[in-house]
């Protein structure tokens, strides 16, 4: 028995979520179909978290156990060649038995990008949420810096999330901004970047939708720590649209190879 260890980007836009779901496509069904097709096993994988419908990833983590004999410098292309084209393996490498996607990551980083602008970008229309009018990007960079450490995130997660506590670790949050080309203040690219040891239901989007509520004025950056106390979903931001979103890298302490193996480079 082997375990194989891979690395995913995908395009959300078309599936169901990442989970497999009865009458549903989705990624995970997508990648289990191709590794049947070429192996005639039929496995689970095991990813490193779920991202719902219309949730990207450039950095997903998953892993499987198989008794094929492939060489591993051969299932990258061999199941790419058998996937759709929104779908497609970066890496591929041998893990030890011990390695789980989910339960040995140690940091996980989300990206959630916004467009500023008169007009949508068709050609990243799928990608970024749309907002037409100029945001106060200088408040939102002020705002974001109040989530990070260790905190009760119950007002930045949906009330049907299940955990048993929602204290969460944030070790590093920002914006990355790309000015508008027009030179207009507040109009350009706004990308909001969050690493954590982990994140509720909803938690990215729902803060997306709290520092957009910032930027638009209707909170004041020194309303974060307030939210944050209440622990009440009510007094937080909006759920921000999911296209926006994406699971951007998944961090892990080396213990995932068992040995150093990049099969496809960027």
């Amino acid at each position: 028995m082997r375990n194989v260890g891979m690395l995913v980007s995908y395009d959300g836009t078309a599936y169901s979520g990442f989970q497999i779901q009865p009458n549903e496509d989705t990624i995970q069904g997508r990648i289990e179909q191709a590794i049947k097709m070429l192996t005639n096993e039929s496995i689970s994988i095991h990813a490193s978290g779920r991202t719902d419908a219309g949730v990207h990833a450039y950095g997903q983590v998953f892993h499987f156990m198989t008794e094929s004999a492939i060489p591993i410098d051969r299932w990258t292309i061999a199941i790419n060649s058998r996937l759709p084209d929104d779908i497609v393996i970066r890496e591929t490498w041998e893990a030890p038995l011990s390695f789980h996607s989910r339960y040995s990551s140690k940091r996980k980083t989300y990206r959630y990008s916004i467009i500023a602008e008169r007009k949508p970008d068709v050609f990243r229309r799928l990608t970024e949420f749309f907002y037409p009018k100029p945001l106060d990007v200088r408040a939102m960079q002020e705002a974001i810096t109040h989530i990070v450490g260790e905190h009760d995130f119950t007002s930045f997660t949906s009330p049907k999330s299940t955990k048993v506590s929602n204290v969460r670790t944030i070790y590093d949050a920002h914006i990355e901004y790309e000015p508008s080309v027009t030179g207009e203040e507040g109009r350009g690219r706004i990308h909001i970047v969050v690493t954590g040891n982990g994140f509720l239901y909803n938690m990215v989007r729902i803060i997306a939708g709290t520092l957009i509520r910032v930027g638009q004025g209707k909170l004041a950056p020194h309303d974060i720590p307030r939210i944050l106390e209440a622990k009440n979903r009510q007094v937080a931001g909006p759920l921000a649209v999911p296209h926006g979103l994406m699971l951007w890298s998944v961090e892990y302490g080396g213990e995932e190879r068992l040995e150093s193996i990049n099969n496809v480079s960027e």
